[in-house]
């Protein structure tokens, strides 16, 4: 198993995402148009879109915002899934924050970390996507439906207080038993997919808003400026002002007219951890 980090400037041109992925789109886009298959798919993507190709691969015809993506294509003998386009999924989208931080932050992922979040992804997989029964829940961890609907209040609350109560709320379990649970499903403590998800929005506001450091860090629940910076370096690998001046420098265009566009970075499992 294997992924793909990559950051693609705003671009008339047509893209390619190959078969037999499953990617999360950090960005939003408004009226993306794309072909999956035999359809023209025209629609808002949100973000943490998952996108599963199966067989198919998608070609994005109209995309105006930067892109910024994880692509993880699982080894083939593995699991045969079904196409899924476009549709929410808390436990990839907790999988996928993880691997993309190793990507954008150069922070290496352990051995027995990184089996883990293979494992605990292709399971998943399987029982959501593969058309497979889906069995009972496995003792410690949430249902998949669970993990949706936590990730959505996140998504939702993220200008707020997030507490740990108030997500074991949604999962009816008592917050020690929650944040155990959550660990174990998706390979992050409550609190670092909460992080995981301010510095999501927080790099969209910085590439697609004029807004201040400041401005950004307070619309991601973050007061204290400094504190922010800090987190969002270690979550990006730049500071806010750095990541602005990549996507200037990205967005001029080349000699032949087109934007810079950064080469897809990859990150593979060792053999022995499949």
């Amino acid at each position: 198993m294997r992924s793909e980090y990559s950051w693609i400037p705003a671009s008339p041109g047509v893209t390619r995402t190959r078969p037999n992925q499953v990617g999360v789109s950090f960005s939003q886009h408004i009226g993306a148009e794309y072909r999956f298959g035999d359809r023209v798919i025209e629609s808002d993507i949100h973000p943490g879109s998952v996108f599963v190709t199966g067989p198919e691969s998608i070609t994005w015809t109209r995309i105006r915002e930067t892109t910024e993506a994880l692509e993880i294509y699982p080894d083939a003998d593995l699991l045969d899934i079904e196409p899924a386009p476009g549709v929410h999924d808390g436990t990839v989208l907790a999988v996928a924050s993880v691997l993309k931080r190793a990507h954008a932050a150069a922070q290496p992922i352990s051995d027995v970390a990184a089996s883990t979040l293979c494992h605990l992804l292709v399971e998943h997989l399987r029982a959501r996507y593969g058309g497979r029964p889906v069995r009972a829940r496995s003792p410690g961890r949430l249902e998949p439906r669970t993990l949706d609907r936590i990730a959505e209040f996140v998504d939702a609350e993220l200008s707020g207080v997030i507490t740990l109560d108030r997500l074991a709320v949604l999962a009816r379990l008592s917050p020690f038993h929650f944040a155990r649970a959550f660990k174990t499903s998706t390979g992050l403590a409550p609190h670092q997919f909460v992080t995981a998800r301010r510095m999501d929005r927080a790099t969209r506001l910085l590439v697609g808003t004029t807004a201040s450091v400041t401005e950004v860090a307070h619309a991601v629940g973050l007061s204290n400026v400094s504190h922010f910076r800090r987190i969002f370096h270690s979550h990006a690998g730049l500071l806010p002002s750095q990541l602005r001046a990549k996507e200037d420098r990205k967005n001029r265009p080349s000699r032949d007219g087109q934007p810079v566009r950064e080469s897809a970075r990859e990150l593979a499992l060792p053999d022995h951890q499949r």
